[in-house]
């Protein structure tokens, strides 16, 4: 009988999860079923304890559940604890492991993907909420020189940098005060994009030696990537990777194996490529 995985979230219908499953599967032998599960908050622990009573072997947490599947598990591992947010449960010993792979991800796609290099970067992380927190612990691996969270309320930009300050030299602020500070390294973690807003920080801030990163994705440029690229970044980038390399690790704690990641990142991109040319 096939395993079975899902995804969890409200709502799910757009995910390319399946896709990306389904490839690593292939790729690696594994015999499994992964399919997506629409539910709102109300139904979210019951369906999520459901399907493990059914038999269910772990599944992955998008919005808006993520902080409700850290209350949910049984444990929670040290980069869970510091994301605060859960987007990957596994079944070990009757006790469900919920575990946060979105840092993770996001450090791969940089360093592997994208082949970006720094010492001692200075990092400009935009927005203080979910997404910034699960990216903060692996941003500042990096060994920053410094690590500014800007946010439209300057509040839980500093809240935010004073948890994290054992860690590295961060700081928070308002997108308003960043005044003529320029950054090699430039990560959107709002959810401008999706709404198809461009931050509301300096211009300044970006020069050709920048690189700009939305963990947001899309068919054709987010409208991060658009305004970077109007202000002549070095480079502007999208979260495809994020979203392939998180998928890997998440599969890895399932499965006990590290699938291959760039086949299916290159099969997503000629995927989002093919649907920004067909016509609306």
């Amino acid at each position: 009988m096939s395993a079975s995985y899902a995804l969890f979230g409200y709502p799910v219908q757009h995910s390319w999860s399946p896709f990306i499953h389904g490839m690593f599967a292939k790729e690696t032998g594994q015999d499994l079923v992964y399919r997506l599960h629409e539910t709102p908050p109300e139904r979210f622990r019951n369906d999520v304890l459901e399907f493990f009573r059914d038999g269910g072997s772990g599944i992955n947490v998008t919005l808006p559940h993520k902080r409700a599947a850290a209350d949910l598990v049984n444990e929670l591992t040290p980069r869970a604890q510091q994301a605060d947010a859960v987007n990957t449960v596994v079944q070990r010993d009757e006790k469900l492991i919920g575990d946060n792979t979105d840092g993770t991800g996001l450090l791969a796609d940089l360093t592997k993907n994208l082949g970006l290099r720094w010492k001692s970067p200075r990092i400009l992380l935009l927005g203080a909420g979910g997404a910034a927190r699960g990216a903060l612990g692996s941003l500042l691996e990096l060994a920053p020189h410094l690590l500014v969270i800007a946010n439209r309320t300057p509040g839980r930009a500093l809240g935010l940098a004073h948890e994290f300050a054992d860690l590295g030299p961060v700081t928070g602020c308002a997108f308003s005060q960043l005044g003529h500070q320029r950054f090699d390294l430039i990560v959107n973690a709002t959810s401008a994009s999706l709404h198809g807003e461009a931050p509301l920080i300096p211009i300044d801030v970006v020069d050709s030696m920048t690189t700009c990163y939305d963990m947001a994705y899309g068919v054709g440029d987010t409208a991060f990537v658009t305004w970077a690229k109007r202000l002549g970044a070095g480079r502007a980038e999208q979260g495809w990777g994020m979203l392939v390399e998180q998928a890997a690790e998440a599969f890895d704690l399932w499965r006990g194996i590290k699938p291959d990641t760039a086949p299916v990142l290159k099969a997503l991109r000629q995927r989002a490529a093919m649907g920004a040319r067909s016509p609306s």
